[in-house]
């Protein structure tokens, strides 16, 4: 199926190199890595087809939030062994492990984003040394909100996507845009784009429906707009 470039639904999107599948009424996607047999590796063409698909994502008027997954018990390896990274062998426990191959312990963002999450030190050790990181570890350290079981992990992940679709998704951009800016404002700056932040969010007919409803003690519905 042909990804679009203008805003349209992306329900019925046939994936080539994963399982794409929406619920009934098509807000919340789950994406399944489904290579289960070699615990989910990505390879180039599915990399590539999960940029196009996120790209089309994000015009799409259907779908608001997007669970990610593996097959078998696993999320995934990372990078196939043999498409991609060679003679590196990965751990199903979470593990930057491209020193073990004389590679640059960071990729993919990690030495910007790691360090954000759960500290400069706690980030140094794991990419200097290719270890382990333990779900106990990762739970404690912020790298994780929270931790499920095998068999309820799915179902908690896409409740939350869930509720996130059924929130104010234009607020949610704003906030997720605000995020990513704001880390390289001071915070006077930050305060100003704020406020701004908030006066266009004020505009939208979400946050009037959702003043309506408070005064009509009633549940609001968001709509995106």
């Amino acid at each position: 199926m042909s990804l679009p470039q203008a805003r349209r639904e992306l329900r019925a999107y046939r994936a080539t190199n994963f399982a794409y599948e929406t619920d009934d009424d098509g807000r919340v996607a789950t994406i399944t890595l489904s290579r289960p047999e070699r615990k989910n590796p990505l390879t180039f063409e599915s990399y590539a087809e999960l940029r196009d698909l996120f790209r089309a994502l994000a015009l799409a008027s259907d779908v608001k939030a997007v669970v990610i997954t593996g097959a078998g018990g696993n999320f995934s390896s990372g990078g196939d062994v043999h498409d991609i990274i060679g003679p590196l062998t990965p751990a199903a426990r979470t593990a930057f492990l491209f020193v073990r191959v004389g590679l640059a312990g960071c990729d993919m963002g990690a030495c910007a984003l790691l360090p954000r999450t759960i500290g400069q030190g706690r980030a140094a050790e794991l990419l200097y040394t290719g270890r382990v990181m333990t779900a106990e570890e990762g739970l404690a350290w912020g790298f994780f909100n929270s931790l499920a079981g095998p068999q309820t992990v799915l179902g908690e992940a896409q409740a939350l996507a869930r509720s996130l679709a059924d929130g104010p998704t234009l607020a949610h951009a704003m906030t997720k845009e605000m995020l990513h800016r704001e880390w390289a404002m001071p915070v006077d700056a930050a305060i100003d784009a704020e406020a701004v932040a908030q006066a266009i969010c004020m505009q939208s007919a979400d946050f009037h429906r959702a003043y309506e409803a408070f005064i009509a003690k009633q549940k609001p519905r968001f709509e995106g707009k």
